[in-house]
């Protein structure tokens, strides 16, 4: 190779050195000034950032500022509207207090002149009775009577005076208010009467078991008396296996206990298995079907009715009451008549139908609960609904509509007439032979212990008492405030269904014979 070769080739690699070098610086100051642009971009982004940050910043600075200014004006405006009713309230205040001052200082005047009248009456009366003192040792003198004897007969007179013509002013008002009152209450409480139409059940606490033949008692009673030992422990019933063919008879003072075992046994019979752990599951199925039962009635009744929304456990009590009868009457149809009865008159007098329906239809729920508790039944009913916060209209109904307790609105008194309306409706109820004849017997002793009764005599299934009385000893005026005075005693000492009747018969009769 010769020597220019070497340096041409010398030349071109230092030319693409230099080459190189030259391009590499500028790539070199291109990527500076990229980089500073980039900075320069990054910071002029972070600025903006930071402006839009710190804009944002006093934006929601500014409206919090202007929400808690307007928060801060309506409080000071409500302090000021409660301090403008504070000074109004003492400016009231006072004035009453400037009121109150001057009834006190006239109070304290009129005592002082009531003191002052007072003690002259006081001096008036000691010098009247100075003087009727003096006049009465007279009167003894020319008289010949002691003071003691004059008074006893002239208070004797004045008794018998005063007899006839209290006799005859009541017999005056009350021929008023019977022709001012009676025709209005008798077409409204027929008017609720004929509106309503109900039937009646005569259940018992008996129940009982029809058996298709008599070797089922034998079955029932199992052997050595198994069966129906743990019939009676699983019911809480008594059964009566007896003489009497082909049936078998429950006895239980509880009705829901007794509806239970008799849907039991009719299971039991039906199926022909008895034997203790069948006993058990049968009666566990039959206390789940009597429970839908109670359920269904309870709801029935508050739809048929229309009482509105009610307390589930109060719902369930009065479900209890479609097996609880009182003299033979069903007492949740007796519960839903007397509600009826009350809507009725309540429409008649303007007052509130629903209100009177509800006082009506819970005024016995105490029944269901009086077989397992201690207690009358509005005693218990009043403490079960007062739980429940019942209204006190409501409350209030059921403690006094046997007149437990004062009747202290209208709708008490709906009540209490409509459950004597409906319990003394012929055929609602039924009552023992002994039951009856006590009432007749004290109807009649109450009406002869009074002065100048001959005789009396319970009639009409004791709805009606007839009193024969002595026409030397009783006046025709005397003998209208006979009957009321007997009418008040037999109300006093007595309890029956309904309403008795007190007729007074006062006759002379002259016979002569030629």
């Amino acid at each position: 190779m010769s020597t220019i070769t070497i340096l041409e080739i010398f030349a071109a690699f230092l030319l693409g050195g230099v080459a190189c070098f030259l391009f590499m610086k500028l790539r070199l100051k291109t990527a500076e000034k990229s980089a500073s642009e980039l900075v320069q971009e990054a910071k002029r982004k972070i600025e903006r950032e930071r402006n839009q940050t710190i804009l944002k910043a006093k934006e929601e600075w500014l409206r919090t500022r202007d929400q808690q200014e307007s928060e801060i004006k309506k409080r000071a405006e409500k302090l000021d509207e409660l301090e403008a009713q504070t000074l109004d309230f003492e400016k009231k205040v006072s004035k009453r207090e400037e009121q109150l001052k001057i009834k006190e200082s006239q109070l304290t005047q009129r005592e002082n002149d009531l003191a002052a009248q007072r003690d002259a009456l006081k001096a008036k009366d000691e010098e009247l009775m100075r003087i009727i003192h003096s006049q009465n040792e007279e009167l003894s003198k020319v008289s010949g009577m002691s003071v003691e004897d004059a008074k006893t007969k002239l208070l004797e007179n004045l008794r018998k005076e005063y007899r006839q013509e209290a006799a005859e002013i009541y017999k005056t008002l009350v021929d008023e208010s019977k022709n001012n009152a009676s025709r209005e209450a008798k077409k409204i409480i027929t008017y609720a009467i004929e509106k309503l139409a109900s039937e009646y059940a005569s259940e018992s606490s008996l129940a009982v078991v029809a058996l298709p033949s008599e070797e089922v008692k034998g079955r029932i009673i199992g052997r050595d008396g198994r069966n129906i030992k743990s019939f009676e422990a699983a019911s809480g019933v008594k059964l009566i296996v007896d003489d009497t063919p082909e049936a078998v008879v429950i006895s239980c003072f509880d009705p829901v206990q007794r509806e239970i075992a008799r849907l039991g046994l009719e299971k039991l019979v039906s199926n022909g298995k008895i034997h203790p752990q069948r006993i058990e599951e049968v009666l566990k199925q039959s206390e789940q079907e009597v429970e839908k039962n109670i359920w269904r009635a309870g709801n029935e009744v508050i739809a048929g009715v229309g009482v509105g929304k009610m307390h589930p456990d109060l719902i369930r009590t009065l479900g209890k009451l479609h097996y609880r009868t009182s003299y033979g009457q069903n007492v949740l149809k007796h519960s839903k008549e007397v509600a009826m009865l009350c809507s009725a008159m309540a429409a008649e007098l303007k007052l509130d139908t629903k209100m009177a329906r509800r006082a009506g239809l819970m005024h016995d729920i105490g029944k269901a609960v009086s077989q397992s508790q201690e207690g009358t039944h509005t005693q218990l009913g009043e403490e079960l609904c007062k739980k429940y916060n019942e209204h006190p209209v409501v409350l209030n109904a059921i403690a006094s509509h046997h007149e437990d307790v004062p009747a202290d609105n209208l709708y008490s008194v709906l009540v209490a007439a409509a459950d004597a309306i409906s319990g003394s409706r012929p055929g609602a109820r039924r009552d023992t032979l002994d039951g009856y004849i006590r009432r007749i017997e004290s109807l009649e002793k109450i009406a002869d212990s009074f002065d100048g009764v001959e005789k009396s005599f319970a009639i009409s299934a004791g709805r009606e008492v007839r009193v024969i009385v002595q026409p030397e000893k009783v006046s025709d005026a005397e003998a209208d405030l006979l009957s009321a005075e007997i009418a008040k005693k037999i109300q006093d000492d007595l309890d029956y269904p309904g309403q008795v009747k007190i007729t007074v018969i006062r006759e002379s009769k002259s016979v002569a014979y030629a």
